[in-house]
């Protein structure tokens, strides 16, 4: 099957389903339930397909897989270019595995307007390939942008009571550094002639050029990620979007300025990110240790795990930056590790939000008296999220760590503490919803998971331990794909000490 055109089938499938949704007609209930049903179908046909792209991909090379070309706008020379390398291709199935998940998940959540919310979300999952499979810098902005607008409006129409303001803030911040992106990309595309990103990671910058061009994509990418100072969008995001929102933005969304440093920062700029790598240690530093601090204060669970989002991800930065190839595979796997976790924390939220309508903290306690099956759930992702050893939580954060330790004890011993620290609002925010006397009498009848919600943990307690005892499924694949990348690093930056030793 190494002739289909695999990538573009898995990329546009779910558009498919957009349509067949569009022409459902009936009552509200009839439209309702084909419109889940169409969606269900298509994102699982979409996984499976994505599926047949792991099968194809040949773990032992280490340049792009599975390519697709063709001329998009010939007379500016910009192809419709795809392919995954080691890197990719985990990204891929991430994103098409957690739109299986919140359609599942949400089924029975989700009255109003279930019509458009599928779209949304099959929309959705059509840009997020997309993001990960472009190889032609135009076509990955288009994607890029693109997800802006569905996640825009999940927020804006299903969120909650702040829906309109955490949708235009999230939008605002979101856009005002993509503006800069598309200035680089303009610069890059001037300077070399090409969009082509193989033929941009092997061109020359000059390194003043490299200077601005770094910081134009940091603007970009240090808002996806979120980088302290500019996390201040996510709390909001998360608390006012509806649960599937809040994976999606979690599991897939976030890690988009991880993958831009990967796929751009580091090859295209190698110089410049030599220079500005003390700068990322030190924002990722606070954001550690600042963040971890703001979610111990919170009394809304979702705002807490919103801020452990951004700690977890302070790790990631640091991992990218090293770089050798303990810290960039470590930041992959955390990534990974993060994108399962936190989504199946904000599930976790979600549950009990659908039975009793509050996210607050204190409006629980005592839940493992009538929820033994959520609360076996909710204790193993927070002790994923706390990097226990076997959980995939720990195997991402100690690969940074040691990678960080080559590079800088300091750096190292500071991201160590976000060991440390998650484990106190973690473990505080556990003991204060499920353990305690149950008095509150809307707790006493509080039902248990539910089959559907069952189905939609099930993928990801498999996964989140698969990942912590057998990293190497996970690491062996993208181990030529990092190594690539450090060797072009290595080949045009040779005296930085920015290449692994």
């Amino acid at each position: 099957m190494s002739d289909w055109p695999l990538l573009s089938l898995v990329t546009f499938l779910p558009l498919v389903g957009v349509a067949f949704i569009l022409f459902i007609n009936g009552d509200e209930e009839v439209v309702a339930q084909n419109s889940r049903s169409v969606a269900l179908w298509t994102a699982l046909v979409t996984f499976l397909l994505s599926l047949l792209i792991w099968g194809n991909f040949d773990p032992t090379a280490a340049g792009f897989q599975l390519v697709e070309r063709a001329t998009w706008l010939g007379g500016f020379g910009i192809d419709y270019h795809m392919g995954i390398d080691g890197i990719s291709l985990w990204f891929v199935l991430l994103s098409t595995l957690l739109t299986v998940v919140v359609i599942v998940g949400s089924w029975y959540a989700v009255t109003a307007r279930v019509k458009e919310y599928m779209i949304a979300f099959l929309v959705m999952d059509t840009l997020m390939v997309g993001v990960f499979c472009a190889l032609d810098i135009v076509l990955f902005y288009v994607f890029f942008e693109g997800i802006l607008i569905p996640m825009y409006l999940i927020i804006g129409v299903w969120g909650g009571p702040r829906r309109i303001y955490a949708s235009f803030k999230f939008f605002l911040y979101t856009l005002l550094g993509s503006v800069l992106f598309l200035i680089a990309v303009l610069v890059m595309y001037l300077h070399a002639g090409t969009t082509d990103i193989p033929t941009l990671m092997a061109t020359d910058f000059p390194i003043d050029m490299q200077w601005w061009l770094w910081l134009a994509l940091f603007a970009s990418f240090a808002v996806k990620v979120p980088m302290w100072p500019f996390h201040t969008w996510l709390p909001d995001a998360h608390v006012e979007a509806p649960t599937a929102g809040s994976v999606l933005l979690a599991g897939v969304l976030l890690k988009l300025g991880g993958y831009g440093f990967l796929r751009f920062s580091l090859p295209m700029l190698p110089d410049a990110s030599a220079s500005f790598a003390p700068f990322v240690f030190a924002l990722s530093i606070i954001a550690i240790v600042y963040t971890s601090l703001v979610a111990l204060m919170q009394s809304d669970m979702k705002k807490l795990i919103a801020y452990s989002s951004v700690a977890h991800m302070g790790i990631v930065t640091i991992g990218i930056f090293t770089p050798n190839a303990m810290g960039i595979q470590g930041s992959i796997i955390q990534m990974l590790s993060h994108g399962l976790v936190s989504s199946a924390l904000f599930m976790c939220v979600g549950v009990v939000y659908d039975r009793i309508h509050s996210r607050e903290i204190a409006a629980y306690g005592g839940l493992a008296d009538t929820m033994p099956a959520y609360v076996t759930v909710f204790m193993l992702f927070m002790l994923a999220s706390v990097g226990l050893p076997g959980t995939s939580g720990f195997v991402g954060e100690l690969m940074v760590i040691v990678g960080a330790w080559q590079r800088s004890s300091w750096v190292a011993t500071f991201a160590a503490t976000g060991l440390i620290l998650s484990s106190t609002y973690m473990l505080w925010l556990y003991r204060r919803v499920i353990f305690g006397a149950l008095t509150k009498d809307n707790l006493k009848l509080i039902k248990d998971l539910r089959p559907n919600e069952i189905l939609a943990f099930a993928p990801l307690v498999v996964l989140a331990v698969l990942m912590g005892v057998y990293p190497s499924l996970f690491l062996d694949p993208m181990r030529p794909a990092v190594d690539n990348l450090l060797a072009q690093i290595s080949a045009e930056q040779p005296a930085s000490g920015l290449a692994a030793r």
